[in-house]
């Protein structure tokens, strides 16, 4: 436990919050089911800060004991925009419900819009486009996780993370404000729209994913992010992925330290066993969820779907098996995307899933080898349907048909019946 006497906002190096005697509130300016009423009390509350985190439609693991960063990766802090309630109220079209982006532990996001060189919010479709985070009063996650988000987010800069702009530190009101990106979440993409997601771009998003863990896995002082999973991957209009949502990141062991001692947090599925039986955190525990997120991704299943049968409802358990045999991961691939991905793309995807997901941590890949097998992946044009019709082709050629008469192999309709076999052989090669 923290010292309480100690300022939880010193490290943030902000002044976000001064001596209790300058911000005191009286319980008359502040309702009575406030969570903060002075800074003292604000530094008790971080301090014992103990809560389930079991928020609706997805299970999570408990956890207490949600450190802050002691420092960070970067000298230079990004200078972040302290924000008023009422304008953000007013940027976000006073927290209309058409313009909710989401819903997750922390509180709901919604869309707004601030003038672009200052915190004044601007009319809809002018200015900047952002999306505010605002902590629900009764919410499962709470103050300790917004300090870690403006800790780390403020202060540590990549393109494959995703900007934080400002935040609303105003009595009650906890709020975060960060850039808005365009095509939302990879969960949506995979799992709740019609149209699948094109090979090309699920190996783009994943590169950038990738590059963004090995931004943070990387330096003197390692930041381990602790829930790497489909809905925390955010998408730009060029599908360009960033990791957002830092409440659980968690500054990594540092010296002749070889992990972290922490309580047990994430989300069931894509937490690392070992650190689920031990709370030994490493940067492992984050390559092992997402060897999870690269089955999602290849598969189109989700890492834990109760609606499946008994056997194929954790997907790790279920695709094993055939994460370890050639000739059957063709059966692991996403069948709406048809035949349209490149064979070699889905055998190194394949054999790189196995390996983050290898049972002994050190076992696993670090990220910065993820980032290069991964880059190997982009341009490949070695589509299954491009192999599948030559090969149709070759037949066609061997066998004369009778003039006047037309196959049915090269129809589209029966290119399904020959598809399991046809591309058994080109991943056994």
């Amino acid at each position: 436990m923290a010292d309480n006497n100690c300022d939880c906002w010193t490290f943030l190096k902000r002044g976000i919050c001064n001596s209790s005697s300058s911000t005191t509130h009286s319980a008359n300016t502040i309702p009575r089911t406030s969570l903060v009423y002075d800074a003292a009390t604000e530094t008790r509350c971080l301090n014992a800060s103990n809560r389930e985190l079991f928020p609706p439609n997805e299970a999570r693991l408990s956890s207490d004991n949600l450190d802050p960063p002691t420092s960070t990766k970067t000298k230079s802090p990004r200078q972040l925009l302290q924000f008023t309630f009422q304008e953000l109220k007013s940027a976000t079209g006073n927290f209309r419900p058409d313009s909710i982006l989401g819903e997750g532990g922390f509180g709901y996001v919604f869309k707004g819009w601030i003038e672009e060189n200052g915190t004044a919010p601007a009319k809809p479709g002018s200015g900047i486009t952002v999306a505010v985070k605002s902590l629900k009063l009764d919410g499962l996650q709470g103050h300790r996780e917004w300090v870690v988000e403006v800790a780390f987010l403020g202060q540590l800069h990549h393109p494959n993370l995703v900007k934080l702009i400002g935040y609303c530190i105003e009595e009650d009101h906890r709020l975060l404000v960060y850039e808005f990106m365009t095509r939302g979440s990879l969960e949506n993409h995979l799992f709740r729209r019609t149209i699948p997601l094109p090979w090309s771009n699920r190996i783009k998003i994943t590169l950038g994913a990738a590059k963004g863990l090995a931004f943070l896995h990387g330096g003197p002082e390692p930041v381990i992010y602790r829930d790497f999973k489909t809905s925390n991957i955010l998408l730009d209009s060029e599908y360009n992925a960033k990791l957002s949502d830092f409440g659980l990141a968690k500054a990594g062991p540092q010296g002749d330290k070889t992990h972290v001692s922490t309580r047990v947090v994430g989300t069931y599925g894509y937490a690392a066993p070992e650190y689920v039986m031990t709370g030994h955190l490493t940067s492992k525990s984050d390559v092992y969820s997402f060897g999870v997120v690269l089955l999602e991704i290849l598969t189109g299943r989700r890492s834990m779907d109760k609606k499946r049968p008994s056997g194929e409802q954790n997907l790790v358990t279920w695709a094993r098996p055939y994460l370890a045999d050639k000739r059957k991961l063709y059966q692991l691939v996403d069948p709406r995307l048809e035949l349209n991905y490149s064979l070699k793309g889905v055998l190194k995807v394949s054999q790189l899933a196995y390996s983050c997901l290898h049972r002994d941590p050190k076992a696993r890949p670090t990220m910065d080898e993820v980032v290069k097998v991964l880059s190997q992946l982009q341009d490949l044009n070695d589509l299954a349907i491009l192999s599948h019709h030559s090969r149709l082709s070759q037949q066609g050629r061997r066998k004369k048909k009778p003039e006047g008469s037309k196959s049915t192999k090269d129809s589209p309709l029966n290119i399904g019946k020959h598809r399991k076999d046809e591309i058994k052989l080109q991943l056994c090669k």
